[in-house]
C-alpha cells in the first residue's frame, strides 16, 4: 500500500477506463495539479493512484441516461464527431471524464454499472472546428445532454461559453475562430432520474374542443401572488397544482391550461444580463426533456420531474388539460454569435438546418438570407456578447 505522508491532495486528474470485452486499459488525464482534496485521489511526486470506473459498451437507444436500477446507460447522438467524452460530477463539482467506448450508426454509447438517480453529468464532444463548413466542435466547451430528463441549475452568461472570443468586437469574422476557454464554471450539469411514477391511474380528461376553454399562463406569473398558495410554492410547478389554484381555474370554467415555456431554457442570456435583467418568458429552450429547475419547490437535482408530474396528475383528476407552449423554431444558442450549449457543440451540422452554399450562417424562413453576410456587424451582437 502506498503512503501517502507529505503528499498533496489533489483532484482526479487521471481515470482508468477498464472495457470488460478487451484487456486493455486507456487512462484520460485532466491539468495537475490542485490543492483540493477529493475521494481518495493522490499524487506525490510523480505518482498517480487513479480511481477506476468499469464501463461496458452499453445501448444506441434509448438516447439520453437511463437508469435500470443496476448502473446508467449514455447514449448521444453525433454523426460528425471524432469522441465523445462523457463527464461525471461528484457533490463537490468535481468533474472526471471518460471516452464513450462505442459507435453504432452515429449513437456514442457506453453503460456504467453502479451509477444511480442524482447523478450529474455533461459532456464535452471531439471534432473538426470548421465553422465555414458548419463544423462548431470545441471541446473546451461543456455541453448538456439534448435527452437530459432534468438539468440542475442555471447557464450562466460569460465568455466561456462562446466558442469564439467574444471580445473582438472589430472582427467580423470571429465567429471563425475559437476560443479555448473553458465553460465548466457556467453551465449547469444534467441529472440521471428515476422516471418510475405512481400515475393512479391518470387519463387525460379528452374535453371536446367546442367545451374546451383554454387558460394561457406562465407558472411564475400565474401563482407568485396568489394568497392562497404558501409561500414556499409561489412561482413553481406544485403552486400550479395546489387545490387553491386549481379552485380557482375551475371558477373561472377552464378545462385546459397551456403553460407558457417550461422546457430548459437559458435564463440569463448576454443582452438582459447586460441590463440587469433576465429571461422571465422562457423563449430560449435548450433542454426539451427537462422541466425548468427553477420552477420547482421540491429542488433542483431531479425532484423538479417528480414534482411537474404530480402538477399534471392533480389537474387531470379535477378535469384539466395540460397544453405546453413550444419552442421549436430556435433554441437559445441563437445565431452563429451565440453561445454553445448543446446542439453547436454537438454536432451543429446534424441538429441545425444551414444555409446550403453558405453553412457557417443557418437557415431564416423569413428571407434573410441575403443578409447573412451582414449578421457578425448586425444587432446581434448585442444579444449574445
Amino acid at each position: 500500500m502506498p503512503s501517502y505522508e507529505n503528499c498533496p491532495p489533489i483532484e482526479p486528474y487521471c481515470l482508468t477506463v477498464i472495457h470488460p470485452l478487451s484487456p486493455s486499459t486507456s487512462q484520460l488525464f485532466q491539468p495537475f495539479p490542485s490543492t483540493r482534496y477529493n475521494q481518495g485521489v493522490y499524487a506525490c511526486r510523480n505518482t498517480v493512484y487513479p480511481m477506476t470506473y468499469d464501463i461496458w459498451p452499453g445501448d444506441p437507444h434509448p438516447l439520453g441516461a437511463t437508469w435500470d436500477g443496476k448502473g446508467v446507460n449514455f447514449a448521444l447522438f453525433s454523426e460528425n464527431a471524432t469522441a465523445v467524452h462523457l463527464c461525471l460530477f461528484d457533490e463537490q463539482g468535481q468533474e472526471t471524464q471518460i471516452k464513450l467506448p462505442e459507435l453504432s450508426n452515429y449513437v456514442w454509447h457506453g453503460y456504467i454499472p453502479g451509477l444511480a438517480p442524482g447523478q450529474q453529468y455533461a459532456y464535452r464532444v471531439e471534432g473538426p472546428h470548421e465553422p465555414g463548413e458548419g463544423q462548431r466542435f470545441n471541446h473546451h466547451k461543456l455541453l448538456l445532454d439534448p435527452y437530459a430528463r432534468a438539468i440542475a441549475g442555471d447557464i450562466q452568461h460569460g465568455a466561456g461559453i462562446f466558442s469564439y472570443p467574444i471580445g473582438e468586437l472589430n472582427n467580423v469574422d470571429r465567429d471563425l475562430e475559437q476560443s479555448e476557454l473553458d465553460s465548466v464554471e457556467l453551465m449547469p450539469h444534467c441529472v440521471v432520474v428515476d422516471t418510475t411514477f405512481d400515475w393512479e391511474g391518470d387519463r387525460h380528461p379528452q374535453t371536446a374542443w367546442h367545451e374546451t376553454i383554454i387558460y394561457e399562463a406562465h407558472v411564475k406569473g400565474l401563482t407568485q401572488q396568489h394568497p392562497q398558495v404558501p409561500e414556499k410554492l409561489r412561482g413553481t410547478y406544485a403552486g400550479v397544482g395546489h387545490p387553491a389554484m386549481i379552485a380557482h381555474l375551475k371558477t373561472l370554467g377552464v378545462t385546459a391550461i397551456e403553460l407558457l415555456p417550461v422546457h430548459h431554457f437559458t435564463g440569463h442570456p448576454g443582452h438582459l444580463v447586460n441590463a440587469g435583467l433576465r429571461n422571465y418568458w422562457g423563449y430560449d429552450s435548450i433542454g426539451y426533456f427537462a422541466p425548468y429547475s427553477e420552477y420547482s419547490a421540491d429542488g433542483r437535482h431531479g425532484e423538479q420531474v417528480r414534482e411537474f408530474k404530480e402538477m399534471v396528475k392533480a389537474l387531470h383528476q379535477e378535469g384539466i388539460e395540460v397544453i405546453l407552449d413550444v419552442v421549436y423554431n430556435h433554441t437559445g444558442e441563437g445565431n452563429q454569435l451565440g453561445p454553445t450549449l448543446a446542439f453547436r457543440g454537438i454536432d451543429n451540422e446534424a441538429y441545425y438546418r444551414l444555409v446550403e452554399d453558405l453553412p457557417r450562417y443557418y437557415m431564416d424562413f423569413y428571407r434573410l438570407r441575403q443578409f447573412a453576410k451582414r449578421l457578425p456587424s448586425s444587432g446581434a451582437q448585442a444579444h449574445y456578447g
